[in-house]
């Protein structure tokens, strides 16, 4: 009974409704605006909690199912559910809400109850992209993403956030354009909108290949993978803290998520095909766009090409299963190597908002994010420091961390499929240790840089509870991880199992066969 509680339903429209609500209620008492956001946040995150509780981590089914007509001439659904993958994700999104709205508690002076209610509205959203089971549905979350987002860098930006906000918009909505006409094209074959009936579907590889590229134009984009990644520094440098946070710790893993509901079971006669493609783009992003950062004279720029590295960490992961199933005829390292891409989305959504918080914690006070503006910031603000240190070491992968457990796990399964692939790979270990550590060295260690910092004041008491509890989560699943493993391996071990089958109408063979 408690499972069959429209929970989802809950999680999904609680925010939104509630976002709605504050925006209302206008900035008349700014205070109280913020107040009640902060309730939401944590109301929505407290609701979601059952999702976990309740989770029979033993299936790999989908639980927590809500279906009903939504526009039955058309045979859309309200079709609503979750597994292994997708639940993570959920909670980690109303998770890191709140630190977004409690980050913007003192520095948003212009219309809060409006940014404030845009992120509420958008949390809600990202909830619905992950749990959307028909895929009109899905399609009309992921678009509708974009307006919040658009808002957030577009009013409360920087000095060139239109410039960012048109390229945010166009790159994204350019991807989605051929998702959709693929959605359309697989109804007509499948006579449903069912993201579960499209996984069942026998294609042509014609047909494959082309949703294939289709689908890998809308998620490379929101990954980002390179060569579309050139949004994502402008869009994090012009948007305010919270909006970076949200873009690193969430908007990104939803391209990934929509490799593995989409991508690898629709299609995985042509995901099989093309994974040399994948891999070398994931390569690429993790040792050329290292390079990128380190030559960073910009916090927020140099963190967010560090996003880019990681989240080619990802893709490396989800797209090596069928060189190590070929290699080795056996799925065990194509399970691990998928599950360390989804450890380590959950693992970057918790370090990069956390470093994004830490710029903001800066600029909030001196309002420039050069690196050369600062040094020696640990003399005035050892707790800050001490935060600083600690999230770049993690993402560093420093081992205890969970920054360590998804690469670790990821460059595992990589040995599995090429030594050379794994070689590549390692070399992020390298990269991000120098571009993250060279950052902090210049801005916290040292002297005194300036007359400027000499005055910085150390953390408050919300700005502690932030980076606190994000370093508190860093830590325990990076000496625990376990409990999360457990949670997505039924999925991951249904997911393999699904691309190892050829699609192809013409004879049921191992997708293993398929040479690249």
């Amino acid at each position: 009974m408690f499972a069959e509680f429209p929970w989802l339903t809950l999680i999904i429209w609680l925010p939104i409704l509630g976002g709605i609500a504050v925006i209302a209620s206008g900035d008349k008492s700014a205070e109280l605006t913020k107040q009640i956001s902060l309730g939401v946040a944590l109301l929505t995150f407290l609701v979601s909690l059952p999702l976990w509780f309740s989770f029979e981590s033993g299936s790999a089914a989908m639980q927590f199912v809500e279906r009903s007509a939504w526009i039955p001439s058309l045979s859309i659904e309200y079709y609503l559910g979750v597994d292994g993958i997708s639940m993570p994700l959920i909670l980690l999104t109303t998770f890191i809400t709140i630190f977004v709205i409690i980050a913007g508690w003192d520095v948003i002076t212009y219309r809060p109850s409006y940014y404030m209610g845009a992120f509420l509205i958008m949390e809600g959203i990202m909830v619905g992209v992950f749990s959307a089971l028909d895929a009109i549905l899905f399609y009309f979350f992921w678009e509708a993403m974009l307006i919040p987002m658009f808002l957030i860098i577009g009013v409360w930006g920087g000095a060139n956030r239109v410039y960012a906000t048109i390229k945010f918009f166009l790159y994204t909505f350019f991807g989605s354009v051929f998702m959709l006409i693929a959605l359309i094209y697989m109804y007509f074959q499948a006579d449903s909108f069912s993201i579960l009936d499209y996984q069942d579907l026998q294609l042509g590889m014609t047909a494959q290949t082309l949703i294939f590229i289709a689908f890998l134009l809308a998620f490379a984009v929101k990954v980002p993978m390179f060569p579309v990644h050139t949004w994502l520094p402008d869009a994090h440098v012009e948007a305010p803290t919270g909006g970076s946070v949200i873009l690193a710790a969430i908007m990104l893993k939803i391209g990934g998520y929509g490799f593995l509901r989409f991508s690898l079971p629709i299609t995985p006669d042509a995901s099989a095909s093309l994974d040399w493609l994948i891999i070398a783009l994931s390569l690429i992003a993790v040792i050329y766009i290292g390079f990128v950062a380190l030559v960073q004279q910009d916090m927020k720029k140099l963190i967010a090409y560090s996003s880019i590295a990681h989240m080619g960490f990802v893709t490396l992961g989800f797209f090596v299963v069928f060189t190590i199933v070929r290699q080795t005829g056996g799925s065990d390292g194509a399970v691990m190597g998928i599950e360390g891409g989804m450890v380590q989305m959950i693992s970057h959504g918790f370090i990069s908002g956390a470093l994004f918080l830490c710029v903001g914690v800066l600029y909030d006070r001196m309002h420039t994010r050069e690196i050369s503006s600062y040094g020696g910031v640990i003399n005035k603000m050892p707790w800050f420091g001490a935060f600083a240190v600690f999230f770049a070491m993690a993402n560093a992968g420093l081992p205890g961390t969970s920054g360590f457990v998804g690469e670790f796990m990821v460059i595992l399964a990589t040995f599995r499929a090429d030594f050379w692939y794994a070689f590549l790979a390692a070399t992020t270990l390298v990269l991000a240790a120098a571009f993250t550590l060279w950052m902090v060295k210049r801005v916290v260690f040292g002297p005194i840089g300036n007359q400027q910092v000499a005055q910085l004041k150390d953390l408050n008491i919300r700005e502690t509870v932030n980076l606190g509890t994000l370093a508190a989560a860093t830590l325990a699943i990076g000496i625990w991880p376990k409990p999360l493993v457990d949670v997505m391996e039924p999925s991951i071990v249904n997911l393999v199992q699904q691309v190892q089958v050829s699609k192809l109408p013409e004879a049921a063979t191992s997708v293993a066969s398929l040479q690249p």
